[in-house]
């Protein structure tokens, strides 16, 4: 059962944390959005950042990825992030608190840049995400694995891209799974523990398109519009 905001989340906890845009609207409307939607995971999962991410941005490559790699090297990290998955609409998160307030604090600043991201370039005020975040807590591997599936599969359950293209899905953790990009944000070896090889999670995942698609379609056909993708 997703909690409220008026839940406490506990550092060591894990959670599957979620959210949609306001009246359904959408997040991403282009490449650029979800690309800073990545740096903004990448650079706000850390405690101890001393800019915004808009000002991080204002200072010279060089400077920014020094800055990085001291972040990467010396600061706690606020949460570990396990998968994420972004869609037009809505993301997904699974991602285990590591200090105190850790995770209300990354989704803030994770969703206040966003905010602010997309009302600058598309001249809009007002909020960009419906309410607070929701999330459940993991209780079990199984279900901890199950969540890392079910987020990965997302893009071709929802018929946003074809199953063949899932792997290289630029916009979730799965590509940094499969090692087809220099991303570096998942703490990784807790679901690879579990497996064999890279290729035996992969076919973990593939061998649920079909299920997922299936399921998606009797979810549109069978369950009230406030049900999550």
């Amino acid at each position: 059962m997703a909690t409220t905001r008026k839940d406490v989340l506990a550092n060591g906890e894990i959670y599957h944390v979620f959210n949609r845009g306001v009246e359904r609207r959408i997040l991403f409307s282009d490449k650029r959005e979800y690309q800073r939607a990545i740096d903004s995971i990448n650079y706000y999962r850390f405690a101890e950042v001393p800019l915004k991410l808009s000002k991080y941005f204002l200072r010279p490559l060089p400077e920014r990825l020094s800055l990085l790699e001291q972040l990467q090297d010396k600061s706690k990290k606020r949460v570990s992030v396990f998968s994420y998955c972004l869609m037009p609409n809505h993301y997904h998160f699974l991602i285990r608190q590591e200090v105190d307030n850790g995770i209300s604090q990354f989704i803030s600043d994770f969703s206040n840049s966003l905010s602010k991201y997309f009302n600058t370039r598309h001249s809009r005020s007002g909020p960009l995400l419906q309410g607070p975040f929701k999330a459940t807590r993991v209780e079990t591997l199984e279900q901890f694995l199950h969540l890392s599936r079910y987020i990965h599969l997302n893009p071709v359950a929802s018929r946003l891209i074809k199953p063949t293209a899932l792997f290289i899905y630029p916009w979730s953790s799965l590509p940094e799974y499969c090692g087809a990009t220099q991303l570096n944000i998942c703490d990784k070896e807790m679901v690879l523990s579990e497996f064999k090889s890279v290729d035996a999670y992969k076919k973990f995942v593939s061998d649920q398109v079909e299920y997922a698609l299936e399921l998606e379609k009797i979810k549109h056909l069978t369950i009230d519009t406030e049900e999550w993708a």
